[in-house]
């Protein structure tokens, strides 16, 4: 089937949904320059073995693998601009289609998209917690520049390492977030899957829960996945190409409507 019928297909499922809830993974951002995690040649765990940089393990034994690790990563965070599936996804919610956003990414970019309600299940850069004695601090310009420098950030009460408010393998997701996802995946009778391989759990069950539910799933991805066989209509393609033909096509299907929140 061609890309264009498959599109008109899935803006007809939103155009006729009671409550859509959008589902995104590290494939919503690669536009933006950030790179994901498993693709060929390019993902982050090509070189890198995740047990040894990014679990909280190994965070806790030697800290400075985990910073020489996103060090390089740090400036491409924070200079990364909202793509066209991001501002798919907000104009999706201006229109009244869109409920809440589900997101495993932790760049942000989302909310400097437009999107209002994101819910976010890996955490964020936003703040940073120390292993020690559990003070929250504002990731400002100062700790940026520090962690540029090459130093690892501490906290300036005890001494204890900051530890940024992302969650590390083997750490369990935040209780409250992953309540309000359920709860989302549970009430929406439309599930729009953008740019996730749904291989890490339990964050990967949300849409599996919306569909064992009764909700109807759109799944838009570059490569096959484990929940296409879920998914009403399946698109193998660019997310930052297909989400804003998406939003045309529902525009003028649908045109703007009151959002029931």
């Amino acid at each position: 089937m061609r890309v264009e019928k498959k599109i008109e297909e899935a803006a007809q499922l939103i155009v006729q949904s009671h409550r859509m809830v959008a589902f995104t993974g590290a494939g919503h951002s690669t536009s933006s320059g950030i790179p994901d995690f498993r693709s060929p040649h390019s993902g982050l765990w090509e070189k890198n073995n995740p047990m040894l940089v990014a679990s909280i393990w190994s965070f806790r034994l030697n800290p400075n693998n985990f910073y020489d690790w996103i060090r390089p990563m740090v400036d491409t965070l924070i200079h990364a601009e909202p793509n066209p599936a991001h501002r798919a996804l907000a104009e999706l919610e201006r229109l009244g289609y869109l409920q809440v956003v589900i997101t495993q990414n932790i760049d942000d970019l989302h909310q400097r998209a437009g999107s209002r309600r994101v819910l976010e299940l890996h955490g964020h850069l936003r703040e940073a917690t120390c292993v020690r004695c559990y003070k929250k601090v504002p990731v400002d310009p100062a700790m940026v520049n520090l962690l540029l420098s090459g130093q690892v950030p501490r906290c300036n009460e005890c001494g204890g390492v900051l530890k940024p408010d992302v969650i590390l393998f083997g750490e369990q997701l935040p209780i409250r977030v992953l309540n309000q996802a359920m709860e989302e995946a549970r009430r929406c009778d439309l599930m729009l899957v953008a740019g996730s391989s749904l291989e890490v759990t339990p964050a990967a069950d949300i849409p599996f829960l919306a569909v064992d539910c009764g909700a109807k799933a759109i799944i838009v991805n570059l490569e096959p996945t484990s929940f296409d066989s879920r998914a009403d209509v399946v698109i193998h393609g660019d997310v930052a190409e297909i989400l804003p033909c998406l939003v045309e096509a529902v525009s003028e299907m649908g045109g703007a409507r009151e959002r029931d929140m």
